[in-house]
């Protein structure tokens, strides 16, 4: 874990540092300092590279590591409560929902007003959980014990849906159609502080509830019939993990559109090291899906310079084939696919 820790670390210095212009970790740490602590900047450093670290780079860099880690830690719930390794906010249209609220919000021009602020996270948000309620209450209504493959099926069903009711408002709305694209790819660019503070909030609070459960996570990977024998409320700790992934996602996707496979890698990658505690998966999720993503988001924006590759374009290159990998892997040892 601390090595782990470690490296996220180290994946932040390097993509505060790597850009159009390289600026030395060490000048990083002096301007931290500086802004931190008051210390005196060296000479050398000059008046630019510390706008360009507070203002441009770290506030991306920090919302991508944070994005990857919501992310990483809702995917690690999701296959934990549905007992699939394939399960994921994204393949249960949860982030496909919060897209759909945030392209209304973009294709009704209330993200041009004086609440733009407010307006694209609230419904984003309110997608997300929407589609949670709709997937509890129609796999409710044809499996009352809500089986983990109804959930998954109808997850599937409905993301395909809002998908393609995206793609008709981008089509209907040639004028916003770039926005909606470009939000259904996702992009850390130009984001602010006031995003990674309230992103950062949601995410602590989320991953402090994930952890409240990690007890009861660990049994439901045995079965839904050991852990009702072992007396976990299966339906009510469900209903809420699941609720509190779509807050989460929806919250991320709010801030930068709809990101795939970085739900899905990050815990398989972690279980391979730290077993199948989820006192220990969760946090490591988040650290290495939180590093993953800072690398993921270097990639896109020094590949092809000066123009910027959308992240979920990255993620969707690395993704699909472990996707891949996971599926006929499952299939070999008659696991769940």
């Amino acid at each position: 874990m601390a090595l782990l820790a470690l490296a996220a670390l180290g994946s932040i210095l390097v993509g505060t540092a790597v850009g159009s212009v390289y600026i030395p970790p060490g000048d990083i740490l002096s301007i931290l300092a500086s802004r931190l602590f008051g210390a005196a900047l060296p000479e050398r450093i000059g008046t630019v590279y510390p706008a360009m670290v507070m203002d441009m780079r770290l506030p991306r860099v920090l919302l991508a590591f944070i994005t990857g880690a919501a992310l990483a830690a809702s995917g690690t719930v999701m296959q934990s409560v549905l007992q699939n390794p394939l399960a994921s906010p994204f393949a249960l249209g949860v982030s496909s929902g919060a897209g759909l609220g945030a392209a209304i919000v973009i294709v009704t021009g209330l993200a041009a007003g004086a609440g733009r602020m407010f307006a694209l996270p609230a419904v984003s948000l309110l997608g997300a959980l929407g589609t949670v309620f709709f997937v509890l209450w129609a796999a409710g209504r044809i499996d009352r014990g809500l089986g983990s493959v109804t959930i998954v099926l109808i997850g599937m069903v409905a993301s395909l849906f809002f998908n393609a009711v995206m793609n008709l408002l981008a089509t209907l709305s040639p004028g916003y159609a770039q926005r909606i694209n470009l939000w259904l790819l996702g992009s850390f660019s130009m984001r602010e502080w006031s995003s990674v503070w309230v992103l950062l909030a949601v995410t602590a609070a989320g991953l402090c509830f994930f952890q409240a459960y990690a007890r009861e996570m660990d049994v439901m990977t045995f079965g839904q019939e050991q852990a009702l024998a072992l007396g976990v409320a299966l339906r009510r700790c469900k209903t809420g993990l699941i609720c509190a992934v779509a807050v989460l996602t929806g919250t991320a996707v709010a801030f930068v559109g709809i990101i795939g496979f970085v739900d899905l890698i990050a815990p398989h990658v972690v279980r391979r090291f730290f077993g199948a505690s989820h006192r220990k998966v969760l946090p490591a999720s988040a650290l290495f899906g939180g590093a993953f993503m800072v690398l993921c988001d270097l990639a896109a924006r020094t590949l092809t310079p000066p123009r910027e590759i959308p992240i979920g374009s990255i993620t969707a290159l690395l993704g699909a084939p472990f996707f891949l990998y996971v599926y006929f892997a499952g299939r070999k040892r008659g696991g769940p696919s």
